[in-house]
């Protein structure tokens, strides 16, 4: 799968996007895969519903913005092309991904399925999982390019898989999993499948019907340029029909009388009462804002801009890129011989460019068969320009040398 621009679609008007985003006065913005540069409008959303907040009240802030709050959910719903009510808000992904996951029952020689380049944080609670109640976790193998195989996942499923559990493009690099081949198989078998999505959304066009998950989990800081705090859960409405939340309160199984509560129909039941209305605003904000620069033209840029980056960092003597797959996401791994990772970030960092570094910790099972150290990591975003590919590049090349 490769995402370009349609060849009707005009370009993105790139300096007018850049106007729109007040931080790029302030800095070299590399680090969109740990949290983008908010756009004004959602800056804008979150400020505005404080100053009401401090004004008049945080309960009748709420109230007041009532609308707006529901038509979150909305917007979420079209950004994945899924309806309003299969959509659950939440604090961050992997609160989305936890609700998703400890809601599902296991059993001893239940088999879970997952990716060599799995989420650490996942990879932890599928541990937990298998300690508590005998199931058991296996890795799909890679391909050739370094994606997981469908084939081989193909070859692994039987009567006793009771999840597949993967994440799309992984923390440390710019591989993109396919996706959408695991969810053909996964709905073949009828097997539930849980797609970790938090540095996808808002870089790549998302459709959870073709991509055939029954789960899907994503964050708001990273490419959809929301506030941090923010993320959702995606579930499928026949799954969420027959599924209850590990964990309740009276927002999402309200007490209807002595001895008896009662779920609501909808994804909100792995919600809680209380919450942040302002960032969760911030979120419609960003997610109507990426819905109207358009995500087809979002990830041709962002696929410019990183192969780019990806070509002219493989051209410095001593730098090492580190990406696998066949197609590659907006995120650049790269190593520089002889410098910690960090050390180059930080020497990044005073001259006002913004990285991020990646450890072994964060996906051990990819690090370690591969004998990855920390790696630097690069994620450039469709505000970003040609020049700021050129100006990391000299940077880099000045620490190389």
């Amino acid at each position: 799968m490769t995402w370009t621009m349609d060849a009707g679609s005009p370009p993105l008007d790139v300096m007018r996007l850049r106007a729109d985003t007040p931080g790029i006065a302030n800095c070299l913005h590399f680090n969109n895969a740990g949290a983008a540069l908010m756009p004004r409008p959602v800056v804008d959303a979150v400020v505005g519903h404080v100053e009401r907040e401090a004004a008049i009240g945080g309960y009748e802030a709420a109230a007041e913005a009532a609308g707006p709050l529901d038509r979150v959910y909305h917007g979420v719903a079209r950004l994945v092309g899924a309806q309003p009510d299969e959509i659950a808000l939440t604090e961050n992904a992997t609160v989305a991904w936890q609700r998703a996951f400890y809601s599902l029952s296991f059993g001893p020689g239940d088999r879970i399925l997952t990716a060599s380049a799995e989420f650490a944080a996942n990879y932890v609670a599928f541990l937990q999982i298998a300690k508590r109640t005998g199931a058991t976790i296996e890795v799909v193998p890679n391909d050739g390019s370094g994606a997981l195989d469908p084939e081989a996942l193909e070859r692994m499923i039987d009567e006793r898989v009771r999840l597949i559990a993967i994440t799309w493009v992984p923390t440390n690099g710019g591989l993109v999993n396919p996706a959408e081949a695991v969810g053909r198989i996964a709905r073949a078998h009828n097997i539930l499948y849980l797609l970790d999505a938090c540095q996808t959304v808002g870089q790549f066009p998302i459709d959870v019907e073709a991509l055939g998950c029954d789960m899907l989990t994503a964050t708001g800081r990273k490419f959809l340029r929301a506030p941090r705090g923010t993320g959702f859960l995606y579930m499928r409405r026949g799954l969420l029909e027959t599924i209850e939340p590990a964990m309740i309160d009276l927002f999402g199984a309200p007490w209807v009388e002595p001895g008896r509560y009662e779920l609501r129909p909808d994804a909100r039941r792995f919600e809680t009462w209380e919450t942040n209305y302002a960032v969760r605003l911030g979120l419609g904000a960003a997610v109507d804002y990426a819905l109207s620069v358009g995500l087809e033209g979002i990830a041709g840029r962002c696929g410019a801009l990183s192969s780019e980056l990806r070509t002219r960092l493989s051209e410095i003597p001593g730098v090492l890129v580190c990406d696998l797959g066949a197609v590659k996401a907006s995120i650049v791994s790269f190593t520089v011989k002889d410098i910690e990772a960090r050390t180059v970030m930080e020497r990044l960092s005073a001259e006002g460019i913004n990285v991020s570094v990646s450890p072994p910790a964060s996906t051990p099972l990819d690090a370690t068969a591969r004998n990855l150290p920390s790696v630097v990591r690069a994620s450039p975003h469709y505000y970003n320009t040609e020049d700021e590919v050129e100006r990391l590049i000299a940077a880099v090349t000045r620490i190389a040398t």
